[in-house]
């Protein structure tokens, strides 16, 4: 990871915009046959996609459900999806970044600052709802601009802009506390986010709309490659992934619905998951993303914003740990001196690198968030089920950081 220097790494996205011959620019392929050989060279680079963090996730979720019968039932999901929410969505913000090859190591912060700016607007001076979550959230962009300002203007790696953010928004987060050092959410307003739940009908209808936005993006991106000429995974590739998707949905929604339905903040975390991996997959910006991310040298050459990408992604990061303090604040129903802190910083960080996006940019999925966070998420739970102290927790979440950046390591190796 450069951390905000521009060195051509001559990666493959950034020699594909010098004009080296790569996957992106060699002669095409007939469509037929590049389809065909995508699979095969998927495994000699190394490159699994999501495929291992799914199946890790199943398995330890199998060894939780042997050691104790309550992990799989509705109730602890539902749990599980709460607490995993807010850190998710902190989680994505930092995809962004990675992606791109900075870092931001305020976002645990920013998530308590806003929720102790939340609690000031909402509580303390009766705003509506609505409009302190959208202040809120507009204050949690701004900080972003201020790191990225900060980041582009005078050079200074993103590592130490965010690493003064982290304890200079401390500082205001206990400043605006006051004496009291906490606020005490009413029922109701913000609360709702993470205390309201769908029933079977609009249940099944957000299932049915998820699978159905999964199985066109998964047809549009094989349509493309293949009329460009270039490596496409195969129909029965494509409708596997589809059903396994629909499948896991399905179960969810039905064991949430044998609970208290489907919870909104899973709709949430959900939802900027989708959006985001559509941008980066979809649209210029997720190209220019991806370039700036194997080279910013070759990125800026081809003509690449690379200053305003990187303004923009710490802002967007910024956002989402404003989004995660409001999350966080709603299941709590309050806010202290100690929001934002503990372990939530480096388990969204942990969470992205686990589901797969790489460390050092250019490559990744914002489904990483979701899996990485839910691989975390499950541990800690199980490990409370079981009663085993924190010790143990953080030993195994390390153990699982550590295999999942050497698989990383490996797999740039073989690329």
């Amino acid at each position: 990871m450069r951390y905000g220097r521009d060195n051509d790494t001559r990666t493959p996205a950034g020699a594909a915009l010098q004009g080296e011959v790569t996957s992106a620019s060699a002669p095409p392929l007939p469509a037929a046959g590049a389809s065909a050989i995508s699979g095969r060279l998927r495994l000699p680079r190394g490159d699994l996609g999501l495929w291992p963090i799914a199946i890790g996730l199943v398995l330890i979720w199998a060894i939780f459900q042997y050691e104790n019968g309550d992990f799989l039932s509705p109730g602890n999901l539902t749990n599980l999806i709460l607490q995993i929410a807010a850190t998710g969505t902190m989680a994505v913000g930092i995809f962004v970044v990675l992606v791109i090859g900075e870092i931001d190591l305020s976002v645990g912060v920013v998530s308590g600052l806003s929720g102790a700016l939340l609690g000031i607007l909402a509580v303390n001076h009766g705003v509506n709802s609505f409009l302190a979550i959208v202040i809120t959230l507009a204050a949690g962009l701004g900080i972003g601009l201020l790191h990225g300002f900060f980041v582009v203007r005078f050079r200074v790696p993103s590592f130490v802009v965010t690493l003064a953010g982290l304890i200079g928004w401390q500082g205001l987060q206990l400043q605006l506390l006051g004496n009291g050092g906490s606020i005490i959410f009413p029922d109701g307003g913000i609360t709702k986010l993470t205390s309201t739940f769908l029933y079977p009908l609009p249940a099944g209808i957000v299932a049915l709309a998820v699978c159905a936005m999964y199985g066109a993006s998964l047809w549009r991106t094989r349509s493309r490659r293949m009329r460009e000429g270039l490596p496409a995974m195969s129909a029965r590739s494509a409708l596997l992934r589809l059903l396994v998707l629909t499948a896991a949905v399905a179960v969810t929604v039905i064991e949430m619905e044998r609970d208290r339905g489907l919870p909104v903040a899973l709709l949430i975390f959900v939802g900027i998951v989708a959006l985001v991996d559509l941008g980066v997959r979809h649209t210029q910006l997720g190209r220019y993303m991806l370039a700036i991310g194997g080279s910013a040298e070759a990125g800026r050459r081809a003509g690449v914003p690379v200053d305003g990408m990187r303004v923009g992604a710490l802002a967007f990061c910024s956002m989402m740990a404003a989004a995660g303090g409001i999350l966080s604040a709603s299941r709590l129903l309050s806010v202290s001196a100690s929001s934002g802190s503990g372990d939530i910083l480096l388990n969204a960080i942990a969470a992205v690198v686990i589901g797969g996006t790489s460390l050092f940019g250019g490559r990744g999925t914002a489904y990483s968030a979701l899996l990485g966070i839910l691989v975390i998420g499950s541990i800690s739970n199980g490990m409370d089920l079981l009663n085993l102290g924190s010790p143990v927790k953080f030993m195994i979440t390390g153990i699982v950081l550590l295999i999942a950046v050497s698989l990383d390591a490996l797999s740039r190796a073989r690329r």
